[in-house]
């Protein structure tokens, strides 16, 4: 098997580490093309090389339409074009234009500006203006809330913000009367803004506005003050799974030198790709994902979770989704988002035919056998697997999961109905990445070895009965260092709160991920658990909170799970979000009927729940006491506009704690 091949060793010879990958086991990688040292260096690179090459492309939307639903609620759906393309030399072109035009409105190199907007062309173009113009780019979530945001704008100090209309004429009515110091708002979007309703300090512009300001031959033949590899590059605001967002402060060199390490690891990466941007751009992953497919020449063409697929939540019933008119062949995503397909896909199969199951489960194992000898199934994959894969335009070659653990049902799923899938591991701290397993990989658990331009550390954690001198593998809390470590948070806001940046004796920065793993002899890593996951019962055991939301999030009936204790007792309980097809089947099964909300408080429902837990629990080996006992049902789906989970889909654990307080006095006879 692949997982047999060496990929890292330990440097010292001791089990802690640094564990190196065996490419740079003598010097960390810094950059991946010599000279290459800042993103506006890339993407001229890019633009000199790619020059009319398909850069990025957005579809027009040819009609809304309102549509009532089966819960007599109405939502808006799309019908969108065709993919609309810029080449590169035009993305460059408006680059020049952008940044000048900010210029001109009095945006000054190395003072910060902010982006508040959602994926689209226009924020990738807004980015590679500001890289080129030294222009430190604070990126913030669309999804954060309210007083998060003016937090972010106020601390920053921006002068200057990029958004879009629709956040504009939303989300930023409220939050702008509370920020000082801004004067300019742009917005992406056509159509215009009453002014009127914004404070009368600020100037409201549209982007084309701002282009065109650029466009006059007095501004764009303005110097532009190039940045150096050492000049600030973007100060990235996290969604924050606990407290306040924090600004973790990223240099070119540690975006250039994280890069050079996750393009080492996509084989064949180049123009003949097409990728599909849908995650936030706010968000590490999403940013380092797009910025390396642009340095390779592949093209962009931007989505959103809600117009994804034929069947999300936007898209009109007969038309197309963005994977089906674009084809991509390469996608990153969240786990969250593969166990929605796993368990949509799972969910259709269990409807098919007795034979058509049998001939799916037949196919499945057989691929599963052949794939993990290195081997493919071509006649498989075009009577079985083709129509699956169709799902996400039926090109999809490869795939890169990050932003939290995948289990191992799912990993497996995609690698059979889909296509090879690595999983990422890495923090907004470490500017993306710091390791990513293998393609040819297909264990699971796993993720990988650290890239070529980090590496890790074990360091003993006593406390939670994890040291380096554990068998059969050494174990520890992961430190990530290297080049692609970034300076710390801005203004040192909420450092230690997550973790903790030092530099040794060689000038190398680290970072205490706060993550707890341990190291395969082939040098891959395995998450095993996260320190703040940790409780301890009132009888003394521990559990991993993690370990036991992994265990149960495979189950049919839950779309997702929170596991909750505390060391006042001696038992685990749940916050559940259940399928609600699944759920309702079950109550109709029951004899049971009423509103969505209704069956999620009914407690014979719970009870049923319950035991799919224990199932699931049995199922996964969890120890008794890990078993949660207790359940409250959630009608409401947990988003990140909810407050309850981040852009990665992480819980947020104390807000969820606060959202249910009631409910775990409740089930703990408080």
């Amino acid at each position: 098997m692949a997982a047999e091949c060496v990929r890292a060793r330990s440097v010292s010879g001791r089990p802690e580490g640094p564990y190196r990958a065996v490419q740079c086991v003598d010097s960390l990688v810094q950059q991946e093309f010599e000279g290459v040292d800042t993103l506006d260096k890339l993407f001229r690179y890019a633009v000199n090389k790619y020059t009319p090459t398909p850069c990025v492309g957005s579809r027009e939307i040819l009609s809304k339409e309102n549509e009532t639903q089966a819960d007599r609620k109405v939502y808006q759906k799309l019908v969108l074009g065709e993919y609309k393309w810029k080449s590169y030399k035009e993305v460059d072109h408006q680059v020049n234009q952008l940044g000048s035009g900010l210029a001109a409105l009095g945006q000054k190199p190395r003072d910060s500006i902010a982006i508040f907007c959602e994926t689209r062309e226009e924020w990738m173009i807004t980015a590679q203006a500001c890289f080129r113009y030294n222009y430190p780019l604070v990126t913030l979530y669309a999804t954060l809330g309210e007083d998060a945001v003016a937090f972010g704008l106020n601390q920053c100090g921006a002068t200057h913000l990029i958004t879009s209309k629709e956040l504009l004429q939303t989300k930023l009515k409220a939050v702008l009367v509370d920020v000082s110091g801004l004067k300019h708002v742009i917005y992406a979007g056509s159509g215009s803004v009453n002014v009127q309703d914004y404070p009368q300090s600020l100037s409201i512009h549209s982007m084309q506005e701002v282009m065109e300001l650029g466009a006059k031959p007095e501004n764009l033949s303005a110097r532009c003050d190039a940045p150096s590899a050492s000049d600030v590059a973007v100060v990235m605001y996290t969604s924050g799974s606990t407290g306040r967002p924090k600004g973790v402060v990223m240099l070119h060199s540690n975006l250039i030198s994280g890069m050079a390490g996750q393009c080492q690891r996509i084989p064949e990466l180049g123009p003949q790709d097409t990728y599909v941007g849908y995650l936030p751009l706010a968000h590490v992953l999403e940013l380092t994902a797009e910025l390396s497919c642009l340095s390779h020449g592949c093209r962009i063409g931007y989505s959103s979770p809600h117009t994804l697929s034929d069947q999300s939540s936007k898209i009109k019933k007969g038309s197309k989704g963005d994977c089906s008119v674009l084809n991509p062949t390469l996608i990153a995503a969240v786990p969250e988002i593969m166990d929605r397909i796993y368990k949509s896909v799972m969910g259709k199969v269990g409807e098919m035919s007795a034979i058509q199951r049998t001939l799916f489960t037949l196919a499945y194992k057989y691929k599963l056998q052949q794939v993990e000898r290195g081997a493919d199934t071509p006649i498989c994959n075009a009577l079985m697997f083709k129509r699956i894969s169709s799902i996400l335009g039926g090109c999809v070659r490869l795939m890169l999961s990050g932003g939290a653990p995948l289990s191992s049902v799912t990993h497996r799923f995609i690698n059979i109905c889909f296509c090879p899938i690595a999983i990422g591991y890495g923090l907004t701290e470490t500017c993306g990445a710091g390791t990513i397993s293998e393609f040819s990989d297909y264990t699971t658990g796993r993720v990988g070895a650290p890239l070529i331009c980090s590496e890790l550390k074990l360091r003993d954690w006593s406390e939670g009965g994890y040291t380096s001198q554990d068998t059969p593998h050494p174990r520890g809390e992961i430190l990530i260092g290297g080049p692609n470590v970034a300076m710390g948070y801005y203004k040192d806001g909420g450092e230690g709160e997550s973790g903790e940046f030092w530099v040794d004796e060689s000038g190398q920065r680290w970072f205490c991920t706060g993550d707890v793993g341990e190291v395969h002899p082939d040098g891959c890593l395995q998450i095993v658990d996260r320190k703040k996951d940790l409780v301890k019962l009132q009888a003394g055991e521990y559990v991993s909170l993690a370990k036991v939301e992994a265990a149960l999030k495979n189950c049919p009936l839950i779309d997702n799970v929170c596991a909750y204790a505390n060391s006042n007792h001696n038992f685990v309980i749940s916050f559940v979000v259940p399928n609600q097809k699944r759920l309702t089947e079950l109550a109709n099964k029951n004899g049971i009927e009423g509103e969505w909300e209704e069956l999620c408080n009914h407690a014979q429902l719970e009870q049923e729940v319950l035991k799919a837990i224990k199932q699931a629990a049995n199922s996964n080996k969890l120890q008794r006491f890990e078993v949660p006992l207790k359940v409250r049902l959630s009608s409401q789906v947990w988003t990140p506009e909810t407050g309850l989970v981040t852009d990665a889909f992480k819980l947020k654990r104390k807000e969820l704690q606060r959202h249910y307080e009631q409910d775990i006095n409740r089930m703990y006879g408080a």
